[in-house]
């Protein structure tokens, strides 16, 4: 979907069984749970439910989108609960932030893909630092495309790092009903 289409539909709030009224994500919530809070990286992160909870737990959270609408939306939410989020809006599929190298203790891309962020995400990342991804994959029958993997396909892009969690299929997060693959992965000490 084109970011003008994302735009109309947090403007016209049609993604509010997901964005506005959900809780954030749960494997989220659970990862960060088990961590000490510190720098946290939200790509993709739309009207920022994610990037609320972590930055009321005590985060230093950085939150980017490509939807200007959602952005605001995350702006004034964060107002509103007296949060210092950094905000930016950015296309990253062109390329628009620049993810800083071994800056984020843990980053997060929740429900988007794109195969050409893995790298500088994980780079991203501090030694010893954590990267979840929740990407939607293929149902049997159905044509691989752009925003999906195949089922196996998400841990590939982790090699060398230690995967602390692995699943494929319906997620626990009630507003995707969409079987996804999830990575919850470490970092290296030594990398």
């Amino acid at each position: 979907m084109e970011i003008h289409e994302w735009n109309k539909r947090y403007r016209l709030r049609e993604h509010a069984a997901s964005d506005f009224e959900s809780p954030p994500t749960p494997l989220l919530v659970e990862t960060a749970t088990a961590l000490t809070p510190g720098k946290a990286l939200d790509l993709a992160c739309g009207a920022g439910r994610n990037a609320l909870w972590l930055a009321e737990r005590g985060w230093q959270v950085t939150a980017v989108d490509g939807a200007s609408e959602a952005i605001e939306i995350l702006r004034a939410r964060a107002a509103e609960r007296n949060l210092p989020i950094e905000v930016h809006v950015a296309d990253l599929e062109k390329g628009e932030y620049e993810i800083e190298p071994s800056r984020w203790d843990l980053i997060a891309i929740c429900y988007y893909l794109q195969q050409n962020l893995f790298e500088p995400a994980k780079r991203g990342v501090k030694p010893g630092g954590i990267l979840i991804s929740i990407v939607h994959i293929t149902e049997p029958g159905q044509q691989q495309s752009p925003h999906s993997l195949r089922p196996g396909e998400l841990e590939g892009f982790f090699k060398g790092w230690e995967i602390l969690h692995r699943h494929e299929g319906i997620p626990s997060d009630k507003p995707h009903r969409r079987s996804v693959a999830e990575i919850v992965a470490r970092r290296p000490l030594d990398s």
